[in-house]
């Protein structure tokens, strides 16, 4: 699809979620408005977060408070700005109070974020905290062992049929522990080179998934 085409399918996805959500969860009666997502369509790298706060529930766009203005720090850091990446939560609607989503409000919007997943089609994913890395990996991982490690999961819509997804802490993690400003930082370096990799992937003798990411992960150190 051109970048049109999938700025036009994430419309209509917004339009043919909207009330099917809004069955299954009751977090739009509370929230302001819908925060579907923001960013370019054609982005080679998503990033995905876990819900709104308040003010990306006053202007309807994903990562607008505190937490976002350090995610701006993060991708100037390696050359991106937020038009270059595009940016999804979880979950659409603010919980009440910015508490955690609850897992059934996370199941209720999960085929959105699928859907987004599919159409934008980025050569990299990149989960903020651990609600996103679960929904992408699944459970059993730990952020504080795999954070800035790239991971190969199953994707059948793709040609090599696997995704790449480097998990990271949550930019708000940082604001509250200073101690994890750097380990983003330096977590975040690992993007371009991985999207070079996945671009120009090395010649390897051997061809099990294991591998090749295994291969990938030592090149990024």
């Amino acid at each position: 699809m051109t970048q049109k085409d999938k700025e036009e399918a994430l419309r209509l996805l917004t339009e043919e979620q909207l009330p099917i959500v809004a069955a299954a969860s009751d977090l739009h009666k509370t929230a302001k408005q819908v925060v579907p997502g923001d960013g370019n369509a054609d982005a080679e790298v998503m990033f995905i977060g876990e819900a709104p706060g308040a003010k990306e529930d006053e202007t309807g766009k994903p990562f607008m408070g505190a937490a976002g203005k350090f995610l701006n720090e993060l991708l100037g850091s390696i050359g991106l700005q937020r038009e270059d990446i595009f940016i999804a939560n979880c979950i659409k609607h603010r919980p009440p109070e910015n508490r955690d989503p609850l897992p059934e409000e996370i199941t209720a919007y999960a085929p959105w974020l699928q859907r987004q997943i599919d159409i934008i089609d980025p050569k990299i994913i990149v989960t903020l905290g651990r609600f996103s890395m679960e929904f992408v990996l699944g459970p059993g991982f730990s952020i504080s062992k795999i954070h800035g490690q790239a991971q190969s999961i199953a994707r059948a819509s793709l040609p090599a049929g696997r995704q790449v997804v480097m998990p990271m802490y949550h930019p708000a993690a940082a604001l509250y522990s200073g101690k994890l400003r750097p380990v983003l930082l330096a977590d975040f370096q690992k993007i371009p080179k991985a999207i070079e990799l996945i671009k120009n992937p090395p010649k390897m003798e051997t061809s099990t998934e294991g591998s090749k990411e295994a291969d990938l992960q030592q090149r990024l150190l």
